[in-house]
């Protein structure tokens, strides 16, 4: 599945663009789902000592998922499709890079 594709079939479950307050909504979903990544990894440094071989990846790739459906349905919502904002994030990377 391409990320264009993937988008089109995370918008069949997403609002209308012209729901009250959804561009908040996605950014806010966006910062919340990532911070349970984070609070997933907090939790194997409080309780297991940073040990990787805890980490229950089954689980951050959920989360991941619901942070990839949060990015596809707010690219939509600013008129671009993932493979727009996934060109855009490989030219300021490698720009970056040039620089150093």
């Amino acid at each position: 599945m391409t990320l264009n594709e993937y988008q089109q079939k995370a918008l069949h479950t997403a609002a209308s663009k012209n729901k009250h307050n959804e561009f908040f909504h996605l950014v806010l979903g966006l910062v919340g789902e990532s911070g349970e990544i984070a609070e997933k990894v907090k939790k194997l440094v409080r309780d297991h000592k940073s040990n990787l071989e805890k980490l229950d990846k089954e689980d951050i790739a959920k989360e991941l998922g619901d942070v990839m459906w949060y990015v596809a349905t707010l690219a939509h919502f600013l008129d671009y499709n993932l493979e727009e904002i996934g060109e855009k994030n490989i030219q300021k990377l490698s720009d970056r890079q040039k620089r150093s």
